[in-house]
C-alpha cells in the first residue's frame, strides 16, 4: 500500500494536490478529525487489496491542534505503518494575495489576528513538518500543470522526485525586483530592440527579437558564463535540501532582453540535473 499524507500552508494548493491523487488512483480523505486518523489507517491497512493507495488531507485548524495529529501519525509510524508526506509552500507575499482575490479566511484568522499573522503563525506550527517532508511543492510560481507533472513522475511513473524547483524569471526594473529572488542579474547592457521601430512592440519570445539581442557576442559570452556559475551552484543547493531557487533575469520594462535572456538560459538548464524548471516571463504582458 501507498499512503500519502498531504499537508502545508493554507492557500498554497493543498486541495489541488489531493484533487491530481484521485485523478490518478489514490482514495482520498481530508481532514479527519484526530481521534479518527489511527483507526481510519488501520480499517485501510486491513483492507489492502480494496484499497491500494490512499491520501489523507491534514491542514492547521483553529479548532483542533496539529500537533495531535502528527502524534498519532508518529504512533502509527512506531507501528509498522509506513507513509510520505506532501508539503505544499508558497511565499507569504502568494498565500496574502490569494486570500485576497478569494475573499477566504485563513483558518487561524480572527477577528483579534491579522492575515499576516495568521499565516506566520502556520508557518511556525508547520515548520517541523516541512523539515521532515518527503516532497515539498512551492506554488509561489509553480504552474498547475507543472505540479501535475511532478506529481505523475512521483505517483505513476515511480519517477525520482526534483526535490529543487528552479524558476527563471524574466521582468522589468521599472515594476520592481520580484520579492522572492534568490538571484538577481541584469541584462540592460545587451542592444536594446525599444528602439527598433518594428520591434519595440513585440517580445523576446520572437526569433527578430532574440536575434536583435544577441547580436553582440555579449548575450552569449553571459550566458556561457552564467550556465558556468549555475553549474556550480544548482548541486550545492540541492545537497542542502534547497526546495526552491528563483533566478531574476531583468531589463528596463520586461519585454525585450530579459525574455530573451530567460529563454536562452531555459532552454541551456532543461534537462541539465535533478531539478524541476519553471520559466516565467512576469511583465512581458504589462
Amino acid at each position: 500500500m501507498r499512503f500519502v499524507v498531504v499537508t502545508g500552508m493554507s492557500g498554497a494548493g493543498k486541495r489541488t494536490a489531493m484533487k491530481m491523487l484521485e485523478d490518478v488512483g489514490f482514495y482520498c480523505v481530508d481532514n479527519l478529525p484526530v481521534p479518527l486518523i489511527e483507526k481510519f489507517v488501520e480499517l485501510i491497512w486491513n483492507n489492502q487489496g480494496e484499497i491500494d493507495n490512499v491520501a489523507l488531507g491534514l491542514d492547521v485548524r483553529s479548532d483542533q491542534n496539529f500537533s495531535d495529529a502528527t502524534d498519532s501519525l508518529g504512533k502509527l509510524q512506531g507501528n509498522g505503518y509506513s507513509f510520505e508526506t506532501i508539503f505544499m509552500d508558497a511565499s507569504d507575499e502568494t498565500l496574502i494575495k490569494r486570500y485576497k482575490e478569494t475573499r477566504r479566511r485563513h483558518p487561524l484568522q480572527t477577528k483579534q489576528v491579522r492575515l499576516e499573522d495568521g499565516i506566520k503563525k502556520e508557518r511556525e506550527i508547520l515548520a517541523a513538518v516541512k523539515t521532515s517532508a518527503d516532497y515539498v511543492f512551492d506554488t509561489t510560481h509553480l504552474l498547475t500543470q507543472s505540479l501535475k507533472d511532478e506529481i505523475d513522475k512521483i505517483f505513476v511513473s515511480d519517477q525520482e522526485f526534483n526535490s529543487l524547483m528552479v524558476d527563471i524569471v524574466s521582468f522589468g526594473f521599472k515594476n520592481g525586483i520580484p520579492t522572492d529572488a534568490d538571484l538577481v542579474f541584469d541584462v540592460r547592457f545587451l542592444p536594446n530592440p525599444y528602439y527598433v521601430e518594428e520591434l519595440k512592440h513585440r517580445t523576446g519570445n520572437e526569433s527578430d527579437v532574440q536575434e536583435y539581442v544577441m547580436q553582440s557576442g555579449e548575450g552569449e559570452e553571459f550566458l556561457n558564463k552564467l550556465e558556468d556559475m549555475l553549474s556550480f551552484l544548482i548541486p550545492g543547493y540541492v545537497k542542502s535540501g534547497k526546495h526552491q531557487l528563483v533566478i531574476a533575469i531583468g531589463c528596463t520594462g520586461g519585454h525585450h532582453r530579459s525574455v530573451t535572456i530567460a529563454n536562452r538560459l531555459s532552454e541551456r538548464l532543461n534537462g541539465k540535473g535533478n531539478y524541476g524548471l519553471n520559466l516565467i516571463h512576469r511583465d512581458i504582458s504589462r
